[in-house]
């Protein structure tokens, strides 16, 4: 199924499918649970848009790879341009859009590429590899510190983080990306994934929510 960015509504989205801008090891639980150190500064990554699915529907995982873990993040839609160093209100301002997200991880092929000190685009940027839930409206949420992300896979709950316990807020992150290489209407931005992250299973039945704006099921075809 090919991906558009949505409202909750069901209104498209008119702004084109970019770059999906990551930041690993964002919660302090998550690093220790997979024995990362806890970075002194963002840890940025990119996926291409191609990795882009759907949440609506269902998605499909690679099932000749190893381990595929899911990793619940809330999403920033980018509806305005930001580069250099912009300040916190034209950050605030450039937010178009608050979704719950499936970054997913191919965690046996990353472990090895990390053992050997490569990147790792293959275990984070397959197709399919980000699952992308509707979007709130940005203004639709006023204390971008105190968002809820909540995963359930067959009626137990896997995560469930709150974007106050980020090394790096929202704003300030997307400040930092910002000042490495511009952000363009379309672009999205994965803020981290708390603790209790693990690995999906063909069948599962999930349950992901912004807490308190918007809930989606799914589930892994």
């Amino acid at each position: 199924m090919s991906y558009q960015h949505q409202y909750v509504d069901g209104t498209t989205v008119h702004f084109p499918l970019g770059k999906v801008v990551c930041i690993g090891r964002n919660y302090a639980e998550h690093a220790k649970e997979l024995n990362n150190p806890v970075p002194s500064e963002p840890l940025l990554f990119i996926k291409p848009g191609s990795c882009v699915v759907p949440l609506d529907g269902g998605f499909a995982i690679p099932e000749d790879r190893g381990s595929v873990h899911y990793e619940a993040e809330i999403a920033v839609l980018i509806g305005k341009p930001l580069s250099s160093k912009p300040d916190a209100e034209e950050v605030r301002d450039a937010i178009s859009g608050f979704a719950p997200a499936l970054d997913l991880t191919l965690r046996d092929v990353q472990a090895k590429l990390k053992e050997k000190g490569y990147p790792w685009e293959i275990a984070k940027s397959f197709d399919g590899a980000c699952v992308l839930a509707r979007f709130v409206p940005g203004d639709a949420i006023e204390d971008l510190a105190d968002i809820g992300i909540r995963l359930s896979i067959n009626g137990d709950t896997r995560q469930d983080g709150n974007s106050r316990d980020m090394l790096n807020p929202i704003i300030a992150m997307i400040q930092h990306m910002a000042g490495h290489f511009a952000l363009q209407p379309g672009d999205v931005i994965l803020t981290g994934t708390p603790v209790g992250v693990g690995a999906l299973n063909k069948g599962d039945e999930l349950v992901l929510e912004l807490v308190g704006h918007s809930s989606f099921t799914s589930r892994v075809l």
